[in-house]
């Protein structure tokens, strides 16, 4: 029986570009390819012309030579050296350098080798837990009692999956591995077991009560140690608190996220604690003290010097947050935020009129005589 045209085997003109090659040829693949047609000799016999005729087309010099000389270029030694019986040649290069990887989007990288090795049930998936701390719970630490629902080991079963006394077997189909092999013509495909799905041992009498998956959806209570000195995005890892594998397989990890809490005093800057502190004007003028609130809930007292100004910090050494895994602390810085007293009585008006009125004003307000200066030159420098 006369071979077909290569071309039309896989459907595209003699002008065809390499892209159009490889849509044609994977379209046809998968259509026709062993597996999907288990038994059927036509499609076997197709997919191997399919193979033989991309073989030739996608490699330049091969084209060449067949749109010259057609199937003879590759009969009788006209240039079929190295070809192969069939037109096969070098499989791991036919798909352009993608062999493995085409099939892998056919079949679920059943042609790359590696994935879980021998077959076994499948770990459990790690979960997460978000938590939100306050800023006091962040510097002193905190042990939490928290509810995660996940899956557990199966009690009846003990996480085998097998009702009690019948047990497990090795799949009859792969022996054990969780994988089975087909040979296609030149080449062999491995693939998942499609008896024990992977896992290389069946259940003949699943257990009852979780259907077979040695394990059941339930609501865990776990104790959490939260560190002092932990920030926000602090990231704890529970070894083995995670879902419950499949069977008896190892269990995943449970990770919790923690949250800190905005404080209504306090802003945090790394170990450093920062607190804007409302003093009265005539504390800032004249001088004096003041008491403020610390983080491990002790009360300091600062000085404030004479003619404080707005903006103005002053630092408590050793009054910040903890820092993790170490016996120090950061710092506290106060911010100063001179206040402007409000409903004055007519009498204390008076008395700052009078102040007002007795001048000075560049030694006592170096700050606003020296800005409206610079306006005034400003100014000058526009009318010159």
């Amino acid at each position: 029986m006369s071979k077909r045209d290569y071309y039309e085997v896989l459907g595209v003109s003699k002008g065809a570009g390499a892209d159009e090659l490889k849509k044609a040829y994977r379209k046809q693949a998968m259509k026709y390819h062993p597996d999907r047609n288990p038994g059927d000799a036509e499609a076997e016999a197709r997919f191997k012309e399919l193979n033989e005729a991309y073989d030739v087309l996608k490699d330049d010099q091969k084209r060449a030579a067949y749109d010259r000389f057609g199937h003879g270029a590759f009969e009788g030694g006209m240039g079929g050296a190295g070809a192969g019986a069939g037109g096969f040649s070098d499989f791991s290069s036919a798909f352009g350098g993608g062999f493995a990887d085409i099939f892998d989007e056919m079949f679920g990288g059943g042609m790359r080798g590696g994935g879980r090795g021998r077959g076994g049930p499948a770990r459990g998936h790690d979960l997460r837990y978000n938590m939100d701390i306050t800023l006091e719970e962040a510097f002193h630490g905190k042990k939490a009692t928290i509810q995660v629902p996940t899956g557990v080991q199966c009690e009846a079963c003990d996480g085998s999956g097998a009702k009690s006394g019948s047990g497990v077997s090795n799949c009859g189909t792969c022996g054990g591995i969780g994988r089975v092999r087909a040979q296609q013509g030149f080449f062999t495909i491995e693939r998942t077991c499609p008896t024990c799905g992977g896992e290389g041992q069946v259940i003949k009498d699943p257990c009852g009560e979780c259907g077979g998956t040695g394990r059941q959806h339930k609501e865990k209570t776990l104790e959490v140690t939260v560190p002092a000195g932990v920030e926000d995005g602090t990231r704890i890892r529970l070894a083995g608190e995670g879902e419950a594998g499949m069977r008896g397989a190892p269990p995943g990890d449970l990770y919790i996220f923690l949250t800190i809490k905005p404080h209504r005093i306090f802003q945090r800057d790394g170990a450093n604690i920062m607190c804007r502190v409302p003093i009265p004007m005539t504390t800032a003028a004249l001088g004096g003290s003041i008491e403020v609130p610390a983080i491990d809930g002790t009360k300091a007292r600062v000085t404030i010097p004479a003619g404080t100004q707005t903006g103005q910090q002053f630092r408590l050494k050793g009054k910040g947050m903890s820092v993790l895994r170490s016996p120090l602390r950061g710092d506290m810085f106060i911010e100063a935020a001179v206040e402007t007293p409000v409903n004055l009585t007519k009498r204390q008006k008076e008395l700052l009129e009078e102040f007002a009125e007795a001048g000075g004003e560049k030694d006592q307000s170096p700050e606003s005589s020296g800005f409206f200066k610079r306006v005034k030159e400003l100014w000058d420098d526009l009318t010159d």
